[in-house]
């Protein structure tokens, strides 16, 4: 046996075990790759023809509302690998003020979504767009930091829709809460189906007499439709 001088320091060591050594090399197999699968990447060229989705914006901080068109492409169809991906974002406006960031954003998201791979963190960056000027309020009631973060949305939304994000779904406790309101809401309007199930005018007051929502107007005069009372006497 040979002698080995070691003149360096032993920084790490490992046990050759008999049945290691002894054992053939057993070659690893390559990864085979799904053959005719397309797969997204920038030098997909685009096809003729894109389906797509338009979504209208329309915010009280602008006379003119915005009309997003994202087109989608879909890859491998008519086979089990196929999928539907944005390929492209359009935005249109009368409002030209903004023209040349629209003209750069819609590059810029247009770039990413054609690189491929998980383009579904552009919602959450576009969601945190904050306007130094303030933000404003939807008609539904909901606060939106800026224009570019009800674009974030609309992406979000679109997203949903093709099933590359999922819904967000209430809790088990969430889910209660709301069926809990809506009990109590539906049980607070068969209180005033009597007044919205009838024939008179809509708007007409109680009547003190028959207890009925027939009070109008009538030659300067409250005069109830149903019963004929009338405060002129």
């Amino acid at each position: 046996m040979a002698h080995i001088k070691i003149d360096k320091k032993i920084a790490k060591y490992r046990v050759l075990k008999p049945e290691a050594k002894d054992a053939p090399a057993v070659p690893k197999e390559p990864l085979k790759a799904q053959d005719n699968v397309i797969w997204m990447h920038e030098k997909l060229e685009r096809p003729e023809v894109l389906i797509g989705s338009t979504y209208k914006i329309k915010t009280p901080v602008s006379d003119h509302a915005m009309y997003v068109t994202i087109n989608d492409i879909v890859l491998n169809e008519g086979t089990p690998h196929e999928q539907r991906r944005p390929f492209e974002v359009f935005i249109n406006s009368k409002n030209l003020d903004h023209f040349q960031w629209i003209v750069a954003l819609t590059r810029v998201i247009s770039a990413v979504f054609r690189k491929g791979g998980d383009t579904t963190f552009l919602v959450e960056e576009l969601k945190a767009v904050f306007d130094p000027k303030g933000g404003y309020w939807q008609p539904g009631g909901k606060f939106m930091p800026s224009t570019i973060a009800e674009l974030g949305y609309v992406i979000e939304r679109h997203l949903q829709s093709i099933g590359m994000m999922k819904k967000p779904e209430l809790d088990v406790h969430q889910r209660k809460l709301v069926d809990e309101k809506r009990a109590e809401f539906e049980a607070r309007a068969k209180q005033t189906d009597a007044f919205s199930k009838n024939h008179f005018p809509e708007g007409a007051q109680l009547c003190a007499k028959c207890s009925t929502a027939a009070v109008v107007m009538m030659d300067g005069c409250n005069t109830c439709l149903n019963c004929g009372d009338s405060k002129c006497g």
